[in-house]
């Protein structure tokens, strides 16, 4: 079975690591099979918001973050795996296997 993940990231500045984090999401999550939707918190507010149908049909909830997340109560009752932004630019694999781990247990 295929898993649905959303994501959020969002870093303090706003700018480069918001970006590259989604990047590295969408790439290693498609590697992997997976489904997955990436919401940017960034300079330019918040870009491809997430539906909350696509939230409450996540198995998976990632923010990938290193500052506080924009309407977090969207994400209530969801089990969150929580990344900073530079640990997924520098390895994106390892944050979507960690992700996908901590929904397992």
């Amino acid at each position: 079975m295929s898993k649905k993940i959303v994501a959020v990231t969002a870093c303090i500045a706003g700018i480069a690591h918001t970006y590259m984090a989604a990047e590295n999401l969408k790439k290693y999550a498609k590697k992997a099979g997976y489904e997955i939707k990436v919401e940017t918190q960034g300079a330019m507010g918040i870009e491809n918001q997430l539906k909350q149908k696509d939230i409450d049909e996540a198995d998976i909830v990632i923010f990938a973050v290193d500052t506080t997340v924009s309407k977090a109560e969207r994400f209530e009752n969801k089990n969150v795996f929580k990344v900073g932004t530079s640990e997924v630019v520098k390895n994106g694999k390892a944050a979507i296997d960690g992700a996908i781990a901590a929904a397992q247990q």
